[in-house]
């Protein structure tokens, strides 16, 4: 670990596929001088993603330039050391003890748990080093506007829990929001609003003859579209992360941060709320940019019920609950868990949930 300050405007912490796409994208895109510093453990990936990111910046002759910094979060103190060698203005906190290929695996226990009870299963393992780094910021004072990649319609609600700023996540109500946008559906200049919570991405995935459930809910041109399967029919997302989606979805937010420029668009987990919303950036921070006809409360409400009828919720006392399917699954192997704990304990109850994961997946 290095200990040199290299103070930047973006900070990303992750050196897997998602952090790459961010980092790539940047490289591509912006339009004024930023400074960007990757964060991992991994020296050879840091360097690969440093040069090919500095490349790209000169091929499309972007104002953009990577640093790197190696680090592994997961020893003590890493992240306060993070922060105060980079002071960034923005943090994209993209690396995980979990990856998101679970969503493609089977042929295990484990898998099955998640394909069964939802992703919320792996919630603290999303959760655990971006509650470092929240902690590391609020211990800090440092003022940076954290955006937590990992799983960020649930987990931002823990790190709010815990007494954190979180400003939002990256992709899913965006993957939804864009793919509509592109699919050619939508007329030409005309608004697109989404609510959408990670859960249904699911359908997207199936071909469109059988998608069926929850649909997310789409206003075009202050229009709410009343069948939301067959207006976008078109659209089909890969079984696997659609990560070239979600990973660039939060690229233009990101640059109007660093710049200090508006924006607007749609992001999972603002300023800590359930599921995804349309949002809109300004010196204040983000705000939701809801359609008329729609409270804030009923929003947050609407998405708020997808983990309440299976997944995961924390109340305003803090105590995280498991609920449906996923309760049931969890108490068949471990009834304590599924019992649901205090949010202080979260890297307790990691632990607890690892060795859960690590017997399950070695189970056929």
């Amino acid at each position: 670990m290095t200990c040199d300050i290299m103070t930047c405007d973006i900070l990303v912490s992750g050196t897997g596929s998602f952090a790459a796409r961010i980092i790539f994208d940047i490289a591509a895109t912006a339009q004024k001088p930023v400074k960007v510093v990757i964060a991992g453990r991994n020296r050879e990936r840091l360097d690969w993603l440093k040069t090919a990111a500095n490349a790209r910046a000169s091929i499309f002759g972007r104002p953009a330039r990577f640093e790197s910094h190696e680090i592994d979060l997961l020893e003590d103190g890493a992240a306060t050391g993070l922060i105060e060698a980079t002071r960034p203005k923005v943090t994209v906190q993209a690396a995980s003890i979990q990856t998101s290929s679970v969503i493609a695996e089977a042929g295990n226990a484990w898998a099955r748990l998640v394909a069964e009870g939802g992703l919320s299963a792996t919630a603290v393992f999303q959760a655990l080093i971006s509650k470092r780094v929240a902690e590391a910021i609020t211990a800090l004072g440092h003022e940076t506007a954290l955006i937590n990649c990992c799983f960020p319609d649930v987990v931002n609600g823990l790190i709010a829990a815990l007494g954190h700023e979180v400003a939002c996540g990256m992709g899913n109500v965006a993957i939804l929001s864009n793919v509509f946008a592109g699919s050619g559906a939508v007329p030409a200049n005309k608004p697109l609003k989404v609510l959408a919570h990670y859960q249904n991405l699911s359908a997207w995935r199936r071909p469109a003859a059988t998608r069926s459930g929850p649909a997310p809910r789409v206003w075009i041109d202050g229009a709410e579209i009343g069948d939301v399967f067959a207006t976008f029919a078109s659209v089909k997302l890969t079984p696997e992360p659609v990560i070239d989606i979600s990973g660039a979805s939060g690229v233009p937010m990101l640059l109007a941060m660093a710049a200090g420029d508006r924006w607007t668009g749609h992001v999972p987990g603002p300023n800590g709320l359930p599921g995804g919303y349309p949002v809109s950036l300004s010196q204040a921070g983000l705000s939701l940019d809801l359609p008329d006809g729609i409270t804030r409360s009923e929003a947050v409400a609407w998405n708020q019920a997808f983990e309440q009828d299976n997944g995961l919720t924390v109340d305003a006392a803090g105590h995280v609950r498991f609920n449906g399917v996923l309760h049931d699954r969890l108490a068949r192997y471990e009834p304590a868990l599924a019992d649901g704990f205090d949010v202080r304990d979260l890297e307790m109850v990691c632990q607890s949930m690892l060795a859960l994961r690590d017997r399950l997946a070695a189970t056929g």
